[in-house]
């Protein structure tokens, strides 16, 4: 396994063991863009949150890992992309100060994703 993360492959064994995140961005009708932050469990496929804003950033990513944090407890790893939102440093002090591993996805392998 890496130090960083990156690459990581887990076989899944149980729920709450990864949590993947990623952003979709859609426009309203009037043509204006919003993005949704969805946080999935790769074991179940379950939603665990979706969060909808104009601009969302490392710390709203920080917000809803945290809300979640508190109703399941903590991840095993949270996987997402290598975007500037997941790799940020404080999101990703954030998850390992709360005792989970990240775990990024290859460059190019959207597929790799929950």
């Amino acid at each position: 396994m890496a130090t960083d993360g990156s690459c990581v492959r887990l076989r899944l064994e149980r729920p709450n063991q990864v949590w993947a995140y990623d952003f979709v961005e859609d426009r309203t009708r009037d043509g204006r863009w919003f993005r949704m932050l969805n946080v999935v469990d790769e074991f179940t496929r379950e939603c665990l949150a979706i969060r909808v804003g104009r601009q969302l950033k490392a710390a709203d990513v920080i917000d809803v890992l945290s809300d979640l944090l508190i109703l399941r407890g903590v991840p095993g790893h949270v996987r997402s992309d290598n975007g500037p939102e997941f790799a940020a440093t404080a999101v990703r002090r954030w998850i390992s100060g709360v005792g989970a591993a990240t775990a990024f996805i290859e460059p190019g392998s959207p597929w790799e994703m929950a």
